[in-house]
Parts: C-alpha cells; structure tokens; sequence
C-alpha cells in the first residue's frame, strides 16, 4: 500500500509560479511512473506530467509543456511539479499518482493506467 500526499497547492496571480510536492509513506522501489494530473469543476480529470522513477525521463501534456517541469527526489521518495508562466485555466484540483505494475512504457496518461492516488490540492489562478 502506498500512500500519496500532496501540498503546494494555494492562490497565485497569472504569470506566478507554485511548486507542488507529493510525497510517498513508502519507499517507492517499486513504482514505476509517477505523474500529475489536474481537474477543473465539470471537467473530466486531465494528464499534466509523468516521470519514469527510475529513469528520470519525462513527458508532458501539450498545454503545460514548456511551463511546467516535472522532478522527483529518489532519496526523499517525493516528486515535485514546478509550475511557471501560470494561466487561469490552470486553476484546477492536481493529483498525483503512481503506477506499481511493469509496463516498460513512460507515456501512461489515463487515470485508470495509475494503481495510488493522493487526495488533491488546490491551484487557483487569478487574472
């Protein structure tokens, strides 16, 4: 059993920049990919980044490409988005997740693809 815990979230203005973090209860030898996803009241939950744990690589989704970076600290088993440049329609719930089961794939960007999920924190962007 993994548990997530995410912070960082809170109220920036466009423009402003917030770091989340998401840390695991456990060591996460055994996690494969960790990614964030974001959700907007209404709208379905939506990829943002994922990380190979291991390998360190990265993908992301076209709307946050250039402006977010996705990292995570082994040692600390935490991973952390940094987020830059942010628009009102970042504004959403993010929500990281991991993958524990093999797939030898970097580029998982379903929900139903993660196995543990934290409990969200909030990002609002004013204009």
């Amino acid at each position: 059993q993994v548990q997530l815990v995410e912070s960082g979230g809170g109220l920036v203005q466009a423009g402003g920049s917030l770091r989340l973090s998401c840390a695991a209860s456990r060591r996460t030898f055994s996690t494969y990919n960790m990614a964030w996803f974001r959700q907007a009241p209404g709208k379905e939950r939506e990829f943002v980044a994922v990380i190979g744990w291991t390998s360190g690589n990265t993908y992301y989704a076209d709307s946050v490409k250039g402006r977010f970076t996705i990292s995570r600290d082994n040692a600390k088993n935490t991973m952390y988005l940094q987020m830059n440049s942010l628009k009102p329609e970042d504004t959403a719930a993010y929500y990281c997740a991991s993958r524990t089961i093999y797939t030898g794939r970097l580029y998982l960007t379903l929900p139903s693809e993660y196995d543990y999920w934290g409990q969200g924190t909030q990002v609002t962007v004013s204009s």
